[in-house]
């Protein structure tokens, strides 16, 4: 039998060749590494990085690249089997985290599409723990519930949201996951959402504003705010973040100490923690864009849209705001 280091690049070799119909030359040629160790024969092999699965030349129709070459993640520009197998090769753990308040239509539907075939585990955060339904969990999949304080403020819930995500990764998350994921639970899994979304820092472009000029992103145009963004490079969803644990602790450290500073100076935010979201990926370039299939809003024409995997649920914010400024 093979020594396991020649068996692994042959495995991963073979996957590359299986797909190789899907994929022309030119395609796959700037996604190769090769790596050439005259003393070690095992080495001697090409071997195929993780961004192998990608061809984005499929999608001409839409961008699937930032101007800092980070990919954007679309249907039809990456080979799930590929992607999944990788990933599996690698035994890569995701934690999900979701503050559920009373839904929990969520979970239900993250057991059908997310991450599947990966150790997963999902932290729920919730005001009413007894309210939390027992699930039928698949294999490698485990539930942990957590009670949190329950707040009405805008400002006082993005600030609890960023703690506890960023005290939970310190705690736990970093000893057992090598990604986290943060959704808000108003949403509910329609299709595969899986290996291809992970990344070191991954950020989700809003359904609303993909398409739109720039001058009509609704960033935070008040310099008083920490949140400020006279510009930026795309206007990002905040219902989904994530990538590795580290990356994910640093935006909500960073995100949390630009909350407090505001309120300490009487600001608040446009979009609370979602207009701390942009500021943060403005300076801090995510590494991975998923496109507006990851949490798309029915009520938009959906031209671009091949696959639905996750819809939104509007939150009627002016009203949420109208009640808090009362």
């Amino acid at each position: 039998s093979l020594p396991d280091p020649l068996g692994h690049h042959f495995f991963v070799l073979s996957l590359f060749l299986s797909h190789i119909s899907m994929l022309t030359y030119s395609y796959i040629l700037p996604w190769l590494v090769c790596t050439y160790q005259p003393n070690n024969p095992c080495c001697r092999i090409l071997t195929i990085t993780s961004a192998c699965y990608f061809h984005f030349r499929t999608r001409p129709d839409v961008l699937t690249n930032t101007p800092w070459n980070a990919p954007i993640i679309w249907e039809g520009v990456f080979d799930p089997y590929v992607s999944d197998q990788f990933h599996i090769r690698l035994n890569s753990s995701v934690a999900l985290t979701v503050f559920a308040v009373g839904r929990f239509t969520f979970l239900v539907s993250a057991e059908r599409h997310f991450m599947l075939g990966l150790r997963v585990t999902y932290y729920v955060f919730t005001d009413n723990p007894e309210k939390v339904p027992e699930l039928e969990l698949g294999p490698q999949r485990n539930m942990k519930v957590i009670e949190v304080a329950k707040y009405t403020r805008w400002q006082d819930i993005s600030m609890m949201r960023m703690r506890t995500i960023s005290v939970t990764i310190e705690s736990e998350i970093r000893h057992s996951f090598q990604y986290v994921f943060c959704f808000d639970v108003d949403q509910e899994f329609k299709g595969r959402f899986g290996s291809e979304a992970l990344g070191d820092s991954v950020a989700l472009l809003h359904a609303h504003y993909y398409n739109l000029p720039k001058h009509r992103f609704t960033y935070d145009r008040n310099p008083k705010s920490k949140a400020f963004m006279y510009t930026g490079d795309f206007y990002y969803h905040a219902a989904i973040f994530g990538g590795r644990w580290k990356n994910v602790k640093n935006l909500t450290d960073e995100c949390l100490e630009n909350i407090m500073e505001d309120k300490l100076n009487q600001v608040e935010a446009l979009w609370h923690d979602e207009s701390h979201l942009n500021k943060y990926f403005w300076l801090h370039k995510p590494t991975k864009l998923l496109s507006p299939e990851y949490c798309w809003d029915e009520t938009l024409p959906a031209k671009d849209i091949l696959i639905i995997r996750m819809l939104w649920a509007e939150k009627y914010y002016e009203t949420l705001r109208d009640k808090n400024n009362a």
